[in-house]
Order: structure tokens, then sequence, then C-alpha cells
């Protein structure tokens, strides 16, 4: 054999190796996949019925259903309390979503494809993720018109509007790598969904998104003090309703920081591991 001679095995290995690229290239890779699940959002729009329907049938139940009993038959005022937290309660619903997306993805042999392109390795799931940004605004949007139907008023400015819809969307995103760490480990999209739920239902109903938390009883009002589902409904009530926000946006940050620091790693782990 002479020296120019390169096994198959060899060009196997090479071409299987792990590109590495810089930070920019990674950005622009992961804004094309992005792009790519976009376009399945547009072509097959029934994908989104879920962002539509569940913000709709919470804000009607909690407040012609439930409403009159919570605040004592003043219905407007309730509207004015719960529907920034109905706004987090949804996106966070919605961030399920994009789990039980990239695990049936990862059952289609798509991942293997995504490995055999000279892309940036977290390309996919990054891509996969600012996707979700369009699911997030159509949800946020779809319960925002149903609100000002119904009598909700926003007694700020458009800036701090804006801030609260950016505020909220930032949320999602961040705890959406739970939902991609849980989506990597599942065997199934079907357990993906029983999963989050189990995360997102306590977080959600242990908090003051529908009842204030004065009448809670004192080691639950504890907890609700400090979930971030709490807090970040508190900082959209400021910045919608008028009222103080420094704190609850302070807490609100800090914890979308702490779960990105820890599940982003994870779950790009878990994807590596499965791609290998």
């Amino acid at each position: 054999m002479s020296a120019q001679t390169i096994s198959p095995a060899r060009v196997t290995h090479q071409a299987a190796a792990p590109l590495r690229v810089g930070a920019a290239r990674t950005v622009r890779h992961s804004f094309a996949l992005a792009g790519r699940n976009v376009t399945k959002f547009l072509k097959s729009p029934l994908q989104l019925t879920d962002v539509v329907l569940t913000p709709i049938i919470t804000l009607l139940m909690f407040v012609y259903l439930f409403g009159g009993a919570i605040a004592g038959g003043d219905d407007h005022a309730y509207l004015q309390m719960v529907t920034p937290g109905v706004m987090v309660m949804t996106v966070f619903q919605a961030s399920i979503g994009i789990g039980v997306s990239l695990n049936a993805d990862a059952s289609t042999g798509v991942f293997d494809r995504f490995r055999s392109m000279p892309i940036a390795r977290s390309g996919p799931l990054i891509g996969a993720v600012l996707a979700d940004f369009v699911r997030y605004v159509v949800c946020l949007g779809t319960l925002l018109v149903l609100g000002l139907v119904m009598g909700y008023r926003i007694d700020t400015n458009p800036l701090a509007a804006l801030a609260a819809l950016g505020l909220l969307i930032g949320f999602a995103l961040s705890f959406s790598w739970v939902s991609v760490y849980i989506g990597m480990l599942a065997k199934t999209p079907g357990s993906v969904q029983g999963l989050m739920t189990i995360v997102v239902l306590p977080l959600t109903f242990a908090s003051n998104v529908f009842v204030p938390d004065q009448t809670m009883p004192g080691w639950l009002k504890a907890w609700s003090d400090i979930n971030p589902v709490s807090l970040v409904a508190d900082t959209v009530r400021g910045l919608l309703n008028g009222g103080a926000i420094a704190h609850p946006l302070f807490g609100s940050l800090l914890w979308m920081a702490g779960v990105i620091a820890v599940f982003f790693p994870l779950a790009m782990r878990s994807y590596l591991k499965n791609a290998g």
C-alpha cells in the first residue's frame, strides 16, 4: 500500500469529526435552522392550534367561571389582575412544544443529517428554540386581543407594554431549555408532554397567577414569593397595570439566567450523546 492511500475507516472517522466554529458562525447557523422551523409553521399552521386555543379557553374559564367567586363579583378588577398572569402561564405551557418536537425529530434521524453537515453542533437546538419565538408571539397576540375585547386595559404606555411582551418571550425561551433537555432524554413525545406537565402545573398553580398570594397559607405564600412564575407575573402586572417592577424583575432575570446556565449545557450534552 502506498503512502498516499487512506483507509475507508479513516475517511469515515474524519468525516464524522465534530466541527468547531466561532460564535459568529454559530449564530448564523442557528438562525438559518430557525428559519427552517418557522417555514414548517407557515406550511402547517395547525401546529399553532394549541397556542391559539389554550389562551382563549384559559382566560374565558377563569374570568367567567371562577372570577366571580375569586374576586367577589368584580369581574373587571379580576380581569386586570389575571390577564398578565395568564400570559405567563400560557407561554410557559407553550414551551412544552419544543421538547415534544425535538423528541419526534430524533426518531426520524434528522439529527444524524445535521451531524453530517458542516454546521455548529449547537445550531440545531438553538435554532429550534429561536423558532419557537413565533409560537410565543401568536400565543401572546391571541391573549392580548381577547383580553382587550373582554375589557382589559393597559394602564401604562406602549414602551412598557413592549417590555412586558419581551420579558414574557424571554421567560418562555429560557425555560424552553428545560423542555429541550427532557426531550433529549425521554423515549417518546408523549412522555415529554407528561414530564413537562409535572414541571409546569405545580409552578403555575402554586403562584399568584390566579389568586393574590395574601390569601395563601404562610408556607405556600413563602414559595409563591420566590416562584419564577409569580415573579414574572408581578413584573408584567407592573409593566402593564402600573406598580413596582424592580424587585420582581430582578428575581425573574435571576431565574432565567440560572435556568439557562443549568439546562443549556445539560441539553447540549444529551443531544451530542444521542447524535453520537
